[in-house]
């Protein structure tokens, strides 16, 4: 009995002396944490004045090499109208040209960084096939198969006197702003059908790391200005007419004028302002129906458009059925005719007349 309570006693002993090994143990990593945690508190305070208060930088953005640096879209900049127009443009251009693919792109961010719709993209305005693999899940594949995207990109537009502002590193870890440069630089060099807005300006934060402290700076970036990229803006006959001829623009709208009233005529319909009155896009619709001579369903539009978006879906619609009729699509954007641009709405109606003038 003794013997078997001193076995007890001493087991007990040993148990102690374990628990409070690992609860020394476990105070002692605590500590350790906090001092580390206080330790980077303080790294933080010390930094925390050379970064912009308003530009919020996650910690995958600060993880940087010494004299390294990473340039991102500053906050603000997002919610700017004309960048955000610019980046909708680009999106529906995309998703045009990819049609065929069965690719939808929503997000340039979350959709463009792998290089899939970046090499589809590029394979079809080029014409030329890469040597890629055609899905990649891994980080590394991601990088090798942009890699091999980006050198056929920049060896396509380097020669044109292009400033290659991207790079492998910057596209895949979602930079907006790389990622747009690159899709502008695309679009204008292939001559895109498409009109870009001009002079669409954001501010980026630059971050760089010297001597193990990071310091940003807040430049001015400029995404579709003409004049970085030596490569004029596309130029038609209207932007000519209205730069120096403005005299001869009321004899051509006055022979559009006469065009759509002699159609619109039929339903006991008048235009006497180009700009205003197909705004909305009802004339625009009602005037394909008579063109095409078909009835265009009430249910497929707003009759009596109120809101901004309400006029924009009519004139985008009146587009498909331009497209359907075999015209090609226009150039001017349905944001563009709903607010009242005149050289975008000539555009189309010329199309119109050019391709129906003949018609009764």
């Amino acid at each position: 009995r003794t013997s078997s309570g001193q076995k007890m006693k001493s087991k007990m002993k040993k148990d102690e002396s374990f628990l409070g090994k690992l609860g020394g143990t476990l105070v002692r990593k605590k500590r350790a944490k906090e001092v580390s945690d206080l330790h980077e508190e303080g790294k933080n305070a010390i930094n925390a004045p050379l970064l912009p208060s308003a530009t919020e930088i996650h910690p995958e953005d600060t993880l940087l090499e010494e004299n390294a640096e990473r340039i991102m879209l500053d906050p603000t900049s997002r919610e700017n109208p004309k960048f955000k127009d610019l980046v909708k443009v680009l999106i529906d251009w995309i998703n045009s040209e990819l049609e065929e693919e069965r690719i939808i792109v929503k997000d340039l961010e979350e959709d463009c960084y792998d290089g899939q719709v970046l090499q589809k993209l590029f394979e079809k305005l080029s014409g030329r096939k890469l040597n890629v693999a055609e899905v990649t899940q891994s980080e590394i594949g991601q990088k090798q198969k942009l890699q091999t995207v980006l050198e056929a990109v920049n060896n396509t537009l380097r020669p044109h006197g292009w400033t290659l502002e991207w790079s492998v590193d910057s596209i895949h870890s979602k930079n907006l702003v790389a990622i747009v440069y690159l899709l502008v630089a695309l679009a204008m060099h292939f001559q895109a059908p498409i009109r870009l807005p001009e002079h669409v300006t954001v501010q980026v934060v630059v971050v760089k790391k010297r001597e193990g402290i990071l310091q940003t700076s807040s430049p001015v970036g400029v995404c579709t200005s003409f004049k970085l990229f030596s490569f004029p803006a596309e130029r038609d006959a209207f932007d000519t007419l209205l730069d120096h001829a403005p005299d001869k623009l009321n004899v051509v709208k006055t022979s559009l004028i006469t065009f759509v009233n002699k159609h619109l005529n039929k339903l006991n319909l008048e235009v006497t302002e180009l700009e205003s009155q197909f705004a909305d896009g009802v004339y625009l619709i009602l005037l394909m129906g008579l063109l095409e001579d078909y009835f265009v369903p009430l249910y497929n539009f707003f009759l009596t458009p109120e809101s901004f978006e309400q006029k924009v879906h009519n004139v985008s619609f009146a587009f498909e059925l331009m497209q359907d009729g075999g015209l090609k699509k226009p150039k001017a954007r349905p944001e563009d005719v709903v607010n009242l641009n005149l050289k975008s709405t000539l555009r189309v109606l010329y199309n119109l007349f050019t391709n129906y003038k003949n018609s009764d």
